[in-house]
Parts: structure tokens; sequence; C-alpha cells
């Protein structure tokens, strides 16, 4: 990996880049692993453009566009869960491609008499 680093590994077509100074972890390994069976459910070349093309269009959005990447977000969600693997089902990497949902304010918002707002 270029020495500048922006990200601590990369997963080329199953093949794990890592950058010289991050310490390789089994969290780190997990997390390209599942990009790994991503990538084999698309036949590689696929993923990749899938990959993109998420990535420039949440470039549009507000947030980390890295982040937002479906692909990303599975991963990070899973990257701990070292059984994840082999319980995971095909093509699990679509539900994380919406987007995600706000949550809602559960406090209720009620005008008093004066007409400002107060919390119930």
């Amino acid at each position: 990996m270029p020495p500048l680093r922006r990200h601590a590994a990369i997963n080329l077509f199953g093949v794990i880049f890592v950058h010289p100074d991050v310490r390789v972890t089994k969290r780190l390994i997990n997390h390209e692993r599942i990009h790994t069976a991503q990538m084999r459910e698309l036949a590689y070349i696929p993923f990749y453009i899938i990959y993109l093309i998420e990535w420039a269009l949440r470039l549009l959005l507000k947030g980390n566009a890295y982040r937002g990447i479906g692909f990303e977000r599975e991963a990070y969600v899973h990257e701990s869960d070292y059984d994840y693997l082999k319980r995971r089902k095909h093509y699990a990497w679509l539900k994380y491609m919406r987007r995600k949902k706000k949550k809602k304010n559960k406090r209720n918002i009620k005008k008093d008499d004066k007409t400002r707002n107060r919390i119930i």
C-alpha cells in the first residue's frame, strides 16, 4: 500500500494488503474476509463496479461516503463476530445498501398556552 495512510487495509480479489504501520488483528482479517465473501458472490468485477458506483452516489449525500457503502456497513457491523461467515446468508449486503433511516425523536412536544414548546 502507498505510505500515505488512508485505510488500514485493502482487499483486492481476495488478497489483503495491509499498511505497514497497521497491526493485523483478528478483527481486521474478519472484516476483509467478509469483503471476500461479498466479492465471490458477485464474481469479483461486479463487486468493484457496484462499490465504486455506490461510493460515488454517496458522495452526494450527507455523511461519510466510504462508511455508507453497503459492503462496508455489513463488514463493520459484523467484523467482531468471528462466526458470522458461518451463518451469513448469500447477498446479505443487500439489506445494508439502503440509506440509513434517521432515528425519530421519541419525546412528545406540545405547545403550551404561551405558544412556547415544552417537552412532556
